[in-house]
Parts: structure tokens; C-alpha cells; sequence
């Protein structure tokens, strides 16, 4: 077992008063062994919904609570509001909250809840943390955020002290796109020394570097996918699950792409994730926010407004869009009658 995670188990441990060992090789009461289950909670395709906004340019929070609910019901294993998708940095706090709370009503425990929480500095960041696992989340999604470029030291620094600050797990998000710091596996290996920080989301989009990931840090190291077009390629590496916008517009498609993976259906795999390829690399290259809300549009969805500077896909894209999606929908319908 990772060293975090047998910190995390000793300290969760703790606070139930579990016991440690009872009778037999490898026994824990039962409250150890909901701490081992509970040091990494998700698995598979965990879908990212958008922030909607009604034209006034307001969080609209009914839509947003339908959004999520779609993403339930078509069998996503966890549903993670405030990510790059749900455009986290043009909120305000009382709509992160509003956002926090609303995912948490609608999804009603029947999937585990990742909220995205990161914020430029360590005091907002711990706030919103608490804020969320009050509310009840799962767990928690930290991109290291900053103006001035974080050393090593300080990247540490800022997740040790919201870990103190919390009980639930923290996934590591590293996207140097998005971020502007890349976290090495030296860096993140030291993340994981800290006992909340039980998971990372690797979304440099290169493939060796999740390879690396796995060498390095151990077969047992909880990584998850977040480059929609490394989908295969990572769960093959090792990647525990894959965090996407794309079960917004193709929930059946990602999640069939797991299942065969899982069930060592090789064949089956490549050939669902041939039939999506086209539309993640389109998402990814257009922008997570504005894609999706083009493609529910097209699918018949109230996908609401963008909140400037964003703006909607040209009539182009759109067009575009609209052909990938009729594509996929008709790959799919004919791979189901063979």
C-alpha cells in the first residue's frame, strides 16, 4: 500500500476508533476497511458538467441540476462540478457554492461527488474546500493556481495545508495548459506523501508521462485520465478512471469504452474509442465550455449562455460539431446491429 495511503487509513482510522487487527492475516474491523475503500473513491468515467447561464448572466441553477441529472442517469461513476468544463475561475464564490450545493442535492448519493476547488491563494482555496465537504462532497480537485510561477516547495506547502485543513481525499490536478505549472512525477510523488492527497488527474496529455506515473510511484498509484484523446491509451497505462466533458453529449460511448477495457475486451475497446476519437479531439481543441454547449444544443439540450469573454462556437464549428456527432451516433447504431 502507497505510503499516503496508509497514513490516510491510520488517520481515518483514528477518528472512527477502528481496530487495527483482530483475528486472522490482513482482518480490520469494519471501520478500517471503509477507510481503505474510502482513500480512493472513484472509478471509471467521471463526467464534468458545464456551468450554465441564463441570459441575464446568471448561474442558472435548475438547468445546471437537469445537466447533472443527465449525467447520472446514463451511468456516469461520478460527477465532478467546478472543473475547467464548469468554468471555475469566472465564478464568484457565492456561485461556486450555489454550484457545490446544487450538484450535491441533485446527485443525492447515488454516485461520488469530486468538486474542483483550487483557487489562486492557500486561505480561499481551504475555504472552499470545507466549503465542499461540508455540503458533503466526496472529495476535492486542486490545480496549483497562481500568478507568479510556484516553486517545488510552495506547490507542497499548498496542499499540506489544505489536507490539514480537511477528511476527505484531494486529488492532485496537474494541466499546465490550464495551470501554467507542470507538477513533475518528482513533485507529485512528494504530494502524495501527504495523507489526503490519495489521487492525481494527469492531463499533460502525453502518455509516457502517466507510464512514468505508474514506475515510479507504484502499480497502486490512483491516476485518472484527463486527455479526452489519451482515453485508451491511459487506461491501458493504468489510469483508474477517466475525468471528461464528453458524457454530455456521448454518455453511452464513454462508459462503453470503460466497460469493454475492464472487461479485457480489447477489440471492443479500440473500436468504441475510434468512434468518439473524432468528437474528443474536437472538445479539447475548441474549448470544453464552448463545445459542450454547442453539442446539447444540437442534441435538443438547454445548454444555456457562456459567460463572457467566452464565446459560442461560429456557425462553422457548429456545423462542424453537428456532422462529428451524427457521425459517432451513426458508428455506434451500426456497431450495435453487427
Amino acid at each position: 500500500m502507497p505510503l499516503s495511503c496508509k497514513i490516510w487509513v491510520l488517520r481515518c482510522a483514528k477518528k472512527k476508533g477502528a481496530i487495527y487487527k483482530t483475528t486472522g492475516p490482513g482482518y480490520f474491523s469494519p471501520g478500517l476497511n471503509e477507510c481503505l475503500m474510502n482513500h480512493v473513491p472513484f472509478h471509471g468515467v467521471i463526467a464534468y458538467p458545464i456551468t450554465p447561464f441564463d441570459r441575464a448572466g446568471k448561474v442558472d441553477v435548475n438547468l445546471f441540476k437537469s445537466l447533472v441529472e443527465r449525467l447520472v442517469v446514463s451511468g456516469s461513476h461520478g460527477i465532478a462540478p467546478l472543473g475547467s468544463t464548469g468554468v471555475l475561475p469566472y465564478l464568484t464564490d457565492e456561485e461556486k457554492e450555489a454550484v457545490t450545493e446544487a450538484t450535491i442535492q441533485q446527485v443525492n448519493g447515488r454516485v461520488p461527488i469530486l468538486v474542483g476547488v483550487s483557487n489562486l491563494t492557500t486561505e480561499r482555496t481551504i475555504y472552499h474546500a470545507r466549503f465542499a465537504e461540508r455540503s458533503g462532497a466526496t472529495a476535492v480537485m486542486i490545480i496549483p493556481m497562481s500568478y507568479w510561477r510556484l516553486t517545488d516547495d510552495e506547490i507542497v506547502a499548498h496542499y499540506d495545508a489544505v489536507a490539514g485543513a480537511l477528511s476527505i481525499p484531494i486529488m492532485a490536478y496537474n494541466n499546465p495548459a490550464t495551470g501554467g505549472v507542470d507538477m513533475s512525477p518528482a513533485l507529485l510523488k512528494r504530494l502524495l506523501q501527504i495523507s489526503n492527497v490519495t489521487m492525481i488527474k494527469e492531463s499533460t496529455g502525453d502518455v509516457q508521462r502517466m507510464h512514468v506515473l505508474r514506475r515510479q510511484l507504484g502499480e497502486e498509484v490512483a491516476f485518472f485520465n484527463g486527455a479526452n484523446p489519451l482515453a485508451l491509451a491511459a487506461l491501458a497505462a493504468g489510469a483508474r478512471g477517466w475525468c471528461t466533458a464528453a458524457p454530455n453529449l456521448i454518455p453511452e460511448l464513454t462508459i462503453e469504452l470503460y466497460d469493454a477495457f475492464r472487461a479485457g475486451r480489447w477489440n471492443a475497446a479500440q473500436e468504441t474509442f475510434y468512434q468518439q476519437f473524432d468528437l474528443l479531439q474536437f472538445i479539447v481543441q475548441k474549448g470544453l465550455p464552448r463545445a459542450i454547449q454547442a453539442g446539447l444544443e444540437l442534441l435538443g439540450v438547454n445548454g444555456g449562455e457562456l459567460r463572457a469573454p467566452l464565446t459560442k462556437l461560429t456557425i462553422g464549428e457548429k456545423a462542424q460539431l453537428n456532422a462529428i456527432l451524427r457521425a459517432s451516433s451513426s458508428i455506434q447504431r451500426q456497431a450495435s446491429l453487427a
